[in-house]
């Protein structure tokens, strides 16, 4: 009786959807009494949906050889399109191969008509998707989508408008594409579609929406993914990813010390079980953050991070170059990056800016002008005004470089009004500083310090240590006499520590040792007599030194 109440226990667990219940009470029951084949399958999938990737795989092998041995080749078939699925989503290509190969086999040696052919036809479109091939890719979603159709399978609808409508967007279809994302997720929403397809979806819809950069559309999603990780006991998959996407949505809101923690919890949660791809996603967001506020020597390690992981590390790190004053370095990393993801639009669109950010700070205005013209076309193509805003910001830098300071004014000013519309606090504080220098050449000296305090109010806000160091040297600021004698250099490093920086960030920032940061610091705290950088920042602020 006590085995008879576990499973019972366990099976109204999983119909709830309390995951680590189901996982307790159906392997209680387990350790008094062989299982099902379909308690087995439960207790698989349990496991997988609260992180214990090993247990779950094994239990649907098991799973695989009862469904075998009592000659129900279709279910059988189905554990293995699971068993060889979550092996992939680890990395292990070649096991999970062998299971997809299996599980055809199966069906082929039996001359089966069953709603399996359809599952077995989304690894190999997402193959041919993966291999540049979209319009293979397409044909193959479809046929399992009529079959999906034909057997009323919800998982397998779900799936199947999914893979289409990345096949659309990968054909340049971004409208169609979208739009048979959105049925997708309608799919899902109807409770009929099992738990670890839907978190499927989600994170998928969420990554499409972000490589076409429609944020609107990726952030009410992610709310909507939020809110459904947050209704699954101890969910362990989907949850990091979605917390890695609300860091990326919060930065762009200019909600900076919030997406610092969302990503950091992301990180955490990631890093168990080992070898969950989203960990190199969530470590590469971090160092975007940690670059931003000026922490190099720890964006660094979250790059490198990222990189071991398998995630790529550009354009990142070439910009994280770019502010340590490695510009030889970053022009190299950026070129050949630039080079390599010909013929990939997700990936090029998030390269190009930086590219011609870096080549103008090389003054290599020859090479940003055509790479500013395919961001603006790309920009068009996905009809993304995100990609329209970068291209114009990257337009009115250039122009400025080109020494039209009249034409850069027009072209950042549309670039300002469309990150403004965005809601990109950040990006249209980067514009400003841009205008305040066109100004400043026109002899437009009010409206330059206009901009300039616009700018720097935004900068001081989001703690952007490296923005804030641009704004001063556009100012002038350590030109004027500096209360309490400071030197330029004490100037540099007091701006920094206002802004929360260690010794070592400052360091990085500086290209100078910890050492003589730390010789700066005791040299300030006693020109100005204070004793703590508490008080040094703000002394700092009350004379309007940052």
């Amino acid at each position: 009786m006590h085995a008879v109440d576990a499973v019972t226990r366990g099976r109204e667990s999983y119909a709830r959807r309390a995951w680590r219940d189901a996982y307790e009470a159906l392997s209680a029951a387990e350790g008094h009494t062989p299982l099902e084949a379909v308690d087995l399958e439960r207790l698989g999938t349990a496991a997988y949906l609260i992180g214990r990737d090993e247990a779950a795989v094994t239990t649907l092998e098991r799973a695989h050889h009862m469904f075998l041995g009592q000659d129900e080749v279709g279910p059988a078939v189905r554990s293995a399109f699971w068993v060889g699925l979550f092996r992939i989503l680890r990395g292990r290509h070649a096991e999970g191969g062998g299971w997809l190969g299996r599980a055809e086999r199966l069906l082929t040696e039996h001359g089966l008509d069953t709603v399996e052919r359809g599952y077995l036809l989304i690894p190999v479109a997402l193959h041919a998707l993966g291999s540049g091939d979209p319009g293979r890719a397409h044909e193959l979603v479809g046929e399992a989508a009529r079959i999906a159709d034909r057997f009323g399978d919800p998982d397998l609808v779900a799936l199947s408008r999914l893979g289409r409508g990345q096949a659309l967007v990968a054909m340049g279809e971004v409208r169609s594409g979208v739009a048979m994302l959105d049925e997708a997720m309608v799919a899902v929403t109807t409770g009929d579609v099992s738990p670890v397809v839907v978190g499927i979806v989600y994170c998928a819809l969420i990554i499409t929406c972000r490589d076409v950069f429609d944020w609107a559309r990726a952030e009410e999603w992610t709310v909507v993914l939020s809110r459904w990780c947050a209704d699954q006991q101890d969910l362990k998959p989907y949850r990091g990813q979605c917390l890695v996407h609300r860091s990326e949505l919060m930065q762009l809101r200019g909600e900076w010390a919030d997406a610092l923690a969302e990503v950091r919890q992301g990180c955490g949660h990631l890093a168990e079980p080992p070898g969950d791809p989203v960990l190199g996603m969530a470590h590469y967001q971090l160092g975007e953050l940690l670059r931003l506020r000026g922490e190099f020597s720890r964006a660094e390690q979250a790059y490198r991070t990222a990189g071991e992981s398998g995630h790529s590390v550009q354009p990142g790190l070439a910009l994280l170059r770019l502010a340590q004053g490695r510009l030889q370095d970053a022009d190299a990393a950026i070129r050949r990056v630039v080079t390599e993801t010909e013929g990939d639009r997700a990936k090029r669109s998030r390269v190009l800016a930086a590219f011609v950010e870096i080549v103008l700070a090389g003054g290599d205005t020859a090479s940003a002008r055509p790479a500013i013209e395919e961001l603006d076309d790309l920009g068009n193509d996905l009809d993304a005004p995100y990609l329209r805003a970068l291209a114009a910001s990257a337009r009115g830098a250039a122009l400025l470089a080109d020494g039209d300071a009249h034409a850069a004014c027009a072209v950042l000013r549309r670039a300002w009004t469309t990150w403004q519309a965005l809601g990109a606090p950040y990006e249209a504080a980067r514009v400003r500083l841009l205008m305040a220098q066109a100004c400043t050449e026109l002899a437009d000296h009010d409206t330059a310090t206009m901009e300039l305090d616009a700018a720097r109010r935004v900068f001081e806000q989001l703690g952007a240590a490296p923005a804030l160091g641009r704004v001063a040297e556009l100012s002038g600021v350590t030109t004027r006499p500096v209360p309490g004698g400071l030197t330029p250099r004490e100037v540099e490093v007091l701006r920094l520590v206002a802004t929360g920086a260690t010794n070592r960030e400052i360091a990085d920032r500086l290209i100078i040792s910890e050492k003589t940061v730390a010789r700066h610091v005791s040299n300030i705290f006693t020109r100005l007599g204070v004793a703590s950088r508490a008080a040094a920042t703000a002394y700092a602020f009350r004379h309007e030194l940052v």
